[in-house]
């Protein structure tokens, strides 16, 4: 008879997860390393007596390495999207080498997760969330913070998490956890098919007992796969390449988590094809290489956007095509060249290789790109592509310095501020934003120097996701690395509390708040489309109910709330005076928040590409009637790519 172990299923989440590992190239690491969490009524008795009973046991071993030793770290956070957030800036800090899990109890709880699933699986990035559940035994039905359904018993909230999850089970007898923790590895570990996965765990059935098998719990090694690309589609790729006269390559987070950036350099130098880059992709390229352009799409530079306009093939590798990269399908145009833009895509993910008709190539960026270099030994585009290339680079170089520079008054532009971080920050430091103009702004002027560098979360552009990231990539990369979030006053807003948990932790980040008071992105936007920034300041309501939040400024002080949550505050009076204090900032040993005021209205870096976001088809303002004619003849360079 098989030996088994008798343990709960919440004891046996955790001692499995302690025996997981990856191996890529021939580096193995532990797969699941440690648990963010909040405990509720749900999971206090069940996953959380678990973690405890592991923890006692690391503390009796007197093991020096937790990791090593299989025990599972538990991280107390403050919000429960933040935690998905920051295990998800672990995975990608970690190249989705390693990942953390999060546990919550039931009810909003588990629901506040759902905004973060959804996050890490758009940008395919792989998280492991246990939200608990209902009681699977229906006794006490309706359980405190049960959502109850007329039409089906086992609905429950966690289905929510169904279409924002790449992998979902629901756990209602404990031996169903066996099949389903071996494929939520699988998926942990796919290089493609990845992104949240999600367990839901009914709170009695976590404290339920069962005989294992020992076997069950025996150390596995997942195998990370470098799928290469198949002779025949290479060919095809081949002779597509060979044929293109103006080809651009466009680097997408991929090329990062494939760690292909030294193949890419090799590729780019022995072709001459401009490379850009997308948000997960800058630093794939270091921006100061010979046949580097920059960020394409909407918010990309002038030079890669020229490029793009007039490209032949489109060479995309480990990119999803979002609309900002595509510049909503108005970008890639096939302006003044013979025939049509073509598409050769190389992806782990066939769902993305198909995109825009293209020729297709199935593999790993890394060997894509070392096969590629070896079937056109000897190609190279012609001198003078290169010399374009290497021209509108440098003029948009020149604009950039000016951005970076501008001596705006009264307030300094927010441009301004990343100009001084771009030049203090080192190539291993990370700078970490997410939603709002910033993004935009720091993807067309960013000098990324290395893959890590550039840490921007675009894909689900979700605010909130600042702070707890930097939580996670500092746990992820250590004190080698500057950790930096740049973070908005409505971000701020919205998710600030994980300030504390990097302080409880004795984490040493670097968070830069510009306070602007508004929306900076949402507003231009709302000009430049017709609504004339309605709604997007933070103002005090005038002219009594029903009047309009136009008045003086809301009195908040955001440098004095990030204060009260134990971080070290400097207030910086204009850019040579945060120059200052990031210095002081860098050589401190715990958290500091550099707290700068900027101008609302700019200047921004000049736009060359447009994005579709619909304008009212009727008004009866002035505004926005102009502002949907103009939107009616930008459509005209919408195009499918057939």
């Amino acid at each position: 008879m098989s030996e088994t172990i008798r343990l709960t299923t919440a004891q046996a989440i955790v001692k499995f997860l302690g025996q997981q590992y990856s191996e890529r190239d021939g580096a193995e690491q532990r797969l699941v390393t440690g648990m963010f969490g909040i405990f509720g009524h749900g999971n206090v008795c069940g996953v959380g007596q678990a973690l405890l009973q592991d923890q006692i046991a690391f503390e009796d071993a007197g093991a020096d390495d937790p990791l090593a030793a299989g025990h599972l770290p538990y991280y107390l956070i403050r919000n429960e999207q933040s935690g998905v957030h920051a295990a998800t800036a672990y995975a990608r800090s970690r190249e989705r080498l390693q990942v953390m899990a999060v546990t919550t109890s039931i009810g909003p709880g588990a629901t506040n997760m759902i905004t973060g699933a959804a996050l890490a699986t758009t940008n395919r990035i792989p998280v492991l969330l246990f939200p608990s559940d209902q009681f699977a035994n229906r006794m006490p039905d309706p359980v405190l913070q049960q959502l109850e359904s007329p039409q089906s018993l086992d609905t429950a909230v966690t289905d929510c998490f169904r279409p924002v999850s790449r992998f979902f089970d629901r756990i209602v007898r404990p031996e169903q956890l066996m099949p389903s923790l071996l494929n939520a590895m699988r998926v942990l570990t796919d290089p493609a098919d990845t992104g949240a996965v999600t367990i839901a765990l009914p709170q009695d059935v976590q404290a339920e007992a069962y005989d294992w098998p020992a076997a069950f719990f025996r150390k596995r090694v997942w195998h990370i796969a470098r799928p290469v690309p198949e002779r025949a589609a290479l060919e095809r790729a081949v002779e597509v390449l060979r044929s293109a006269k103006r080809p651009l390559v466009v680097a997408g987070g991929g090329v990062v988590y494939s760690g292909a950036s030294e193949q890419l350099r090799e590729f780019a130098s022995a072709t001459g094809i401009p490379v850009s880059d997308t948000h997960a992709g800058k630093g794939a390229i270091n921006w100061d290489h010979p046949s580097a352009v920059g960020a394409v799409g909407s918010t990309g530079t002038t030079a890669a956007n020229a490029l793009a306009r007039t490209a032949d093939v489109v060479v995309g590798i480990g990119t999803r095509y979002s609309d900002f990269t595509t510049a909503s399908h108005t970008i890639f145009a096939g302006d003044g060249v013979e025939g049509d833009v073509r598409f050769v895509n190389i992806n782990t993910l066939g769902f993305d290789a198909a995109k825009h008709s293209a020729t297709m190539v199935l593999a790993d960026a890394r060997e894509a790109l070392t096969a590629f270099s070896a079937a056109l030994d000897g190609w190279e585009v012609d001198a003078a592509y290169r010399k374009e290339a290497a021209d509108l680079d440098a003029d948009w170089q020149r604009q950039v310095d000016e951005c970076y520079h501008r001596d705006h008054a009264p307030l300094p532009a927010q441009t301004e501020v990343f100009g001084a971080l771009n030049e203090l920050m080192g190539p291993e430091d990370v700078v970490i934003n997410a939603a709002g103009s910033m993004p935009g702004d720091l993807q067309c002027l960013w000098r990324a120097t290395t893959p890590v560098q550039y840490h921007v979360e675009y894909a689900y552009s979700c605010m909130g996701y600042e702070i707890p990231a930097a939580l996670g990539a500092k746990l992820a990369l250590g004190d080698d690395h500057e950790v930096v979030a740049i973070v908005g006053d409505g971000t701020y807003q919205m998710s600030p509390m994980e300030i504390a948990t990097i302080v409880s932790e004795g984490l040493k980040v670097i968070i830069v708040l510009l306070q602007n008071h508004g929306f900076a992105s949402i507003g231009a936007l709302s000009e430049s489309r017709g609504s004339q920034r309605f709604g997007t300041k933070y103002r005090m309501r005038s002219g009594g109910a029903g009047g309009r939040l136009d008045g003086a400024e809301v009195p908040f002080d955001l440098a004095a709330s990030a204060a009260s949550w134990g971080a070290d505050v400097l207030r910086c009076n204009g850019i040579e005076e945060f120059r200052a204090n990031y210095a002081k900032a860098a050589a401190a040993d715990h958290t500091t928040v550099l707290y700068i005021e900027t101008d609302l209205m700019g200047p921004n870096p000049p736009g060359s590409a447009w994005w579709d976001v619909p304008v009212a088809e009727v008004s009866d303002l002035e505004s926005t009637q102009a502002a949907y004619a103009e939107h009616v003849e930008n459509r005209k360079a919408q195009r499918h790519y057939l």
